[in-house]
């Protein structure tokens, strides 16, 4: 019998296998695991012919899995114009725009775009309407857009070629007026938030495939090196730019799925990718046979899979967008945010979609939309126990009654830990308008998992770092820079390790073949520069991938 292709020895090995969980080493055949063990079990696995790699001590885990991330849109922002979150001054960011604008890297055709807008800026609307409506920029489409990518605020020439006016306002339907900011005049001033900014994205000019290659080459190398070897793309069937809120999705809606299928034909999809296809959220079973018809067109593609659908249950939850929908109103509007998913039909949605054997991914960031999610997926469970594992992302703000039900329901919850913290955004943007009883369960992580849910780690990527590491640090501390988020919510480092790979294949559909070190599964696995099992949290914040391996073939190594 021929010896195992790599044997790696010598380490401090986390299989995510809880039958035996750590090992000292692992041996690779054809690109799957061959055995996992002790350094002598590993040993006689090899022969002459076998490569042998000697750990020194260092640790090593399955490639880590992302359950929400636009990959392709985060590679894109790393060459376009971005703020990263950056807050300054309108003179700075008149200056930089300048600077975008002649060096390209904020141009889309004849209009101009900035993303990475934190929020903060959208309470000087008029302030910007004032800087970017006159002089230079009179008569240039400028659209500047937040980081949540929900909002954005949209200068008179962009406004005026979305057709976004006092006449559009008074024939919409008073959910959607919401989605458009008024001045104190009553007209538009700019900002958007959901439905209001698909109506700027839908004309503004396409992105070359080119540039969209070049984006998902960035995403696929980025996330390699942070030791990421899947990702579920939760709306691949919209591409950077086009609507998403509202989408009515054609079977021509093939968003960011031929850039996947193009990484593929090179051979430098070197990541499984789980892409979801957008569903409107007030779509009805029928409306499932037109995302079929896409589906089929991207099917035996290598590395990439297409579970399922992902549904937008509400909107987002920071001054002054509040869209998200709550149980309690708002405390300055008095309103209760959009619930976009119909309560009365939506069931009926998420059963068909689970008749097909397909996944379910629920955007739902209120605790009306979470209660309501879990409405819908309860019908189906009702139905049938198929055995499909659906999910609900963000879980931002969760009413306790809802704890309980995930276990029962088989809900993976799929979080962004990153966000829990005490910060200008959950303290200045949501704290003042939300019930402080809505507030005390924010990202509320450790009870659900004491209730019995399984979590899985997500990014949110461009929203938001692409780091695990600094996600599972922050799960782990929920400091942030104006105190702690609900110290009762932190996660121990074990249980983030689990999110972040076997229950993450889970979240995905993928487990039967990646998320743990587990005979016979695909050989993605990392190497660390440092033990995660032991140091504190800071440490685990900057840990280094040195090598990643994706089916057994190195595709990334560290620059020394």
């Amino acid at each position: 019998m021929a010896g195992a292709d790599m044997v790696l020895l010598n380490g401090k090995v986390f299989t995510a296998d809880k039958a035996r969980p750590m090992v000292q080493a692992i041996a690779v055949e054809n690109g799957k695991v061959l055995a996992v063990g002790s350094d002598a079990e590993i040993n006689a696995l090899a022969d002459a012919g076998t490569q042998r790699i000697d750990l020194d001590g260092k640790a090593l885990m399955p490639g880590l899995i992302d359950t929400h991330a636009h990959a392709i849109f985060g590679g894109l922002e790393m060459s376009t114009a971005n703020m990263g979150d950056e807050q300054v001054s309108l003179d700075e960011l008149e200056k930089r725009l300048r600077a975008w604008r002649d060096d390209g890297t904020a141009r889309r055709g004849d209009a101009l775009y900035v993303g990475g807008m934190t929020s903060a800026y959208w309470a000087q609307a008029e302030a910007l309407g004032q800087r970017f409506d006159r002089g230079e920029w009179a008569g240039v489409p400028i659209v500047f857009v937040g980081s949540d990518h929900h909002t954005a605020w949209a200068n008179a020439a962009m406004r005026q070629r979305a057709g976004i006016d006092a006449k559009l306002l008074t024939s919409l339907p008073e959910a959607e007026r919401g989605t458009i900011g008024l001045g104190k005049d009553g007209a538009p001033n700019g900002f958007l938030v959901d439905a209001g900014w698909d109506r700027v994205a839908a004309v503004l000019p396409p992105l070359e495939a080119a540039t969209l290659l070049r984006a998902g080459e960035n995403a696929v190398n980025t996330f390699n090196s942070l030791g990421v070897t899947a990702w579920m793309d939760p709306a691949a069937n919209g591409a950077p730019g086009e609507p998403l809120f509202a989408l009515k999705p054609t079977e021509k809606s093939v968003g960011v799925l031929p850039v996947y299928k193009a990484l593929a034909d090179k051979g430098e999809l070197t990541a499984h990718v789980a892409a979801l296809l957008v569903a409107h959220p007030k779509s009805r079973p029928a409306d499932l046979d037109t995302l079929d018809k896409v589906r089929q067109q991207f099917h035996g593609i290598d590395n990439l899979s297409l579970p399922g659908i992902k549904i937008f249950a509400d909107g987002v939850l920071e001054y002054p967008a509040q869209s998200a929908a709550l149980i309690d109103p708002y405390s300055n509007s008095h309103k209760q945010g959009e619930l976009l998913i119909d309560p009365a039909h939506f069931g009926e949605l998420v059963s068909a979609a689970d008749a097909r054997g397909w996944l379910v991914h629920i955007h739902a960031i209120g605790d009306r939309a979470v209660r309501e999610a879990l409405n819908g997926i309860e019908q189906a469970r009702r139905d049938r126990q198929s055995g499909i594992t659906h999910s609900i992302t963000h879980l931002q703000l969760v009413n306790p009654r809802e704890f309980a039900r995930f276990k029962p329901l088989d809900v993976i919850a799929s979080m962004q830990l990153l966000w829990a913290a005490g910060d200008d955004y959950t303290l200045d943007m949501v704290k003042p308008y939300v019930s402080a009883f809505a507030f005390r369960y924010q990202y509320p992580a450790h009870s659900l998992l004491k209730q019995g849910a399984t979590l899985a780690g997500a990014s949110d990527w461009p929203v938001s770092s692409p780091n695990p590491w600094a996600a599972m640090a922050q799960a782990v501390t929920r400091e942030g820079e104006k105190g702690v988020l609900n110290a009762d919510e932190r996660l121990d480092r074990d249980t983030m390790f689990y999110a972040y790979t076997l229950n993450a294949a889970r979240a995905i559909g993928q487990e039967q073949r990646i998320g743990s070190l587990t005979v016979g599964k695909q050989a993605d696995f990392i190497l660390l520069d440092r033990d995660v099992f032991t140091v504190d949290a800071k440490a685990l914040a900057e840990t280094r991938v040195l090598k990643t391996w994706f089916g057994g073939r190195e595709v990334y190594t560290a620059a020394r």
